[in-house]
């Protein structure tokens, strides 16, 4: 609706040592996961090797009423996931997490990320009579658990085979009839960290915000690489697959996580400040008040007003209460959806020179429009920076930015330029260089491939967003 950035999705999971309401911590754990995934959203329970689970389109309120919950009832584990398709499209059968039953047990797994070689590993299962119902990526990665569970002596051991075979992000969280497993991929493109509640109940989580909300104690970040096996005998690790620091997407500290999370060490909000703070060595420019756009904007507005001695403002309030049936806007309506959302405080910016952060630029609609609302409150002078870099190259490991031709930096070949399109007086982006050191109390490696085009492991020449679906529609006309 507003030609933002989406990440594919959030994953939880939850083991205790007694059979309580399990789901109850699940609902609570997404809830505060929500800003990765607005799309649909699932909880699967385990109730001494009975799985139970519900899955929706919608918001996780919305989805899981108080009868909903009771439905799913007690048990020792469960696993919950808040999704946007980056891949896949609607279909029902996407809907996570998926629940397999096979012939050693059940299964059921979470996962985030994208994989760069899921049509290979599909078509192989397929050439086997393998049935698939959806068109995600994690069905890919069930099936070769799976097929590797009939030869391996348990679920871990499989995991561990499989991880030879995946190529791209993931960070899963798997339950079997007696353990929950959380798995990296080797360059840990995604967050997963480990967290335990005071009455000694181990939760999984993409963000450590959502143990904030069930009183869990934050342990650490998952490896890249690692397979952590969460048991009634306790906690242990498989680091086969450790082969580094890793490729850490570099958007989730600038825009994904939520500021209150912690991210291989480092808070998500001073990460945000410290990139307005080189915002402001980078691109200094004299103005009256520095605001930023809602919501990633803000921390890094304030980290250049503190930077530069410009006063910090509020520029915008945003409507909180808009849902996402509210408005499907059409062509024509389209320029009004910014005004539905962002109402500019005019007495903040009436004849003053304005520097409106924002954590990046997309296709460049969205950020005219807002500076047109700048414009008509009486800003004297809009000044634009952003907390990011240009755009310039598809993404393959989990955000919707896979198509440079609707990118605006690859429309445009100067700044200058850029800032005319959208209605700027001056323009400027975070260098690469300033994105590495973002992080200030760790020493994880980034992945910036949506902005130099240099990927961690080798990615395909094209890979459409719906990558399955039109192989789908042909074999339908086949028939």
């Amino acid at each position: 609706m507003f030609n933002n950035l989406h990440e594919e999705c959030g994953v939880f999971g939850i083991f205790e040592n007694k059979t309580t309401y399990v789901a109850q911590s699940a609902y609570l754990a997404l809830y505060a996961l929500q800003h990765r995934g607005q799309e649909s959203c699932g909880i699967a329970v385990n109730d001494d090797g009975v799985f139970r689970h519900h899955r929706g389109d919608g918001l996780v309120p919305d989805v899981f009423s108080h009868s909903r919950l009771e439905h799913l009832g007690m048990g020792n584990m469960a696993i919950g996931h808040v999704r946007y398709s980056t891949t896949g499209g609607k279909n029902v059968n996407n809907i996570q997490p998926l629940v397999i039953r096979h012939i050693k047990g059940n299964l059921a797994i979470a996962h985030n990320g994208n994989l760069v070689n899921a049509p290979q590993l599909r078509k192989q299962f397929e050439l086997k009579g393998g049935i698939f119902h959806g068109t995600s990526d994690t069905e890919s990665i069930a099936y070769s658990i799976v097929s590797q569970r009939l030869t391996c002596k348990n679920t871990e051991e499989a995991i561990e085979k499989v991880m030879d075979t995946l190529k791209g992000a993931y960070s899963c969280v798997v339950m079997t009839a007696t353990k929950l497993i959380a798995f990296r991929d080797p360059n840990g493109f995604r967050p997963l960290c480990l967290g335990k509640t005071a009455d000694g109940a181990w939760v999984v989580s993409s963000e450590s915000c959502a143990f904030d909300t069930l009183g869990a104690e934050f342990v650490r970040d998952i490896l890249p690489g690692e397979i952590v096996v969460i048991g009634t005998d306790g906690v242990r690790s498989i680091k086969t697959h450790c082969k580094g620091k890793g490729n850490l997407c570099v958007f989730e500290y600038i825009y994904f996580a939520r500021p209150d999370s912690v991210i291989e060490g480092s808070s998500v909000q001073h990460a945000r400040m410290r990139a307005g703070a080189f915002l402001a060595k980078e691109h200094p420019v004299d103005a009256d008040i520095v605001i930023g756009v809602p919501d990633s904007g803000l921390d890094a507005a304030l980290g250049y007003a503190c930077e530069s001695g410009i006063p910090y403002g509020v520029g915008f309030i945003k409507n909180r209460y808009i849902g996402r049936s509210f408005i499907q806007p059409t062509q024509g309506e389209r320029r009004d959806a910014v005004r539905i959302k962002l109402n500019v405080v005019k007495e903040n910016i009436k004849g003053k020179r304005v520097i409106m952060i924002d954590d990046s630029i997309v296709r460049g609609t969205t950020c005219a429009r807002i500076v047109g609302l700048l414009r008509e409150a009486g800003a004297k002078e809009v000044h634009m920076r952003v907390s990011s870099p240009p755009f310039k190259y598809p993404c393959f490991f989990g955000t919707d930015v896979d198509s440079r031709e609707n990118l605006i930096a690859c429309q445009f070949d100067t700044v200058e330029k850029i800032a005319e399109e959208i209605g700027v007086d001056s323009l400027g982006y975070l260098s690469v260089e300033a994105t590495h050191q973002l992080a200030e109390n760790s020493d994880c490696g980034f992945c910036d491939g949506c902005f130099t085009g240099e990927y961690p492991i080798e990615v395909p020449k094209e890979q459409p967003k719906d990558k399955f679906e039109e192989k789908m529609n042909y074999y339908q006309t086949l028939d």
